[in-house]
């Protein structure tokens, strides 16, 4: 699999900023939202790797609750979140609802981009896994379709050998 394609959301314009630049600088796509309903209708229009989301933006949708629409839309859609006010139980809540990590700001752009690869590594093993699967799917097909036509052939052809047979028996 090749470079991610990365939502960002954060209600903090710099740090969306300097965040985009950095994933990017990475080499990956960078798309990016200043909230959570701007976010959805990114999610709704553009298939998306991954999402690395603020755990806290004012409105109506908090991390928690963009990372339950993810998950809703796509469960394959890896979610990372932030954020400066980490407690074990916000913690332990993003990892219940499916996040793929959750990091403390100020955000070590270095260790963002290792999750990020992490998540690139497992997407592109399970798709490798996908087309040996789908592979090993159409290889048993033909081998059966084979099959098939052998047993027709073996037997059209014991079909032909025991009228043969008959018919030199006939003759003697």
């Amino acid at each position: 699999m090749k470079n991610l394609r990365i939502l960002v959301v954060d209600d903090d314009h710099f740090l969306l900023s300097i965040t985009k630049k950095a994933i990017e600088k990475a080499g990956h796509q960078v798309e990016t939202a200043g909230n959570g309903a701007d976010a959805l209708d990114l999610i709704s229009k553009y298939p998306f790797d991954g999402v690395v989301t603020d755990l806290k933006m004012p409105g109506d949708m908090d991390g928690i609750d963009l990372l339950e629409a993810v998950k809703a839309a796509d469960r394959d859609t890896e979610v990372i979140l932030m954020t400066s006010h980490a407690t074990v139980a916000s913690a332990v809540t993003a990892m219940k609802k499916g996040a793929a990590d959750y990091l403390q700001k100020p955000v070590n752009f270095e260790e963002l981009n290792l999750r990020l690869e992490k998540i690139r590594q497992m997407k592109s093993l399970i798709k490798d896994a996908d087309d040996l699967r789908e592979a090993m799917d159409i290889t048993e097909n033909k081998a059966g379709q084979t099959i098939r036509e052998l047993e027709m052939m073996v037997a059209d052809l014991q079909s032909r050998l025991s009228a043969m047979e008959k018919r030199l028996a006939e003759k003697k």
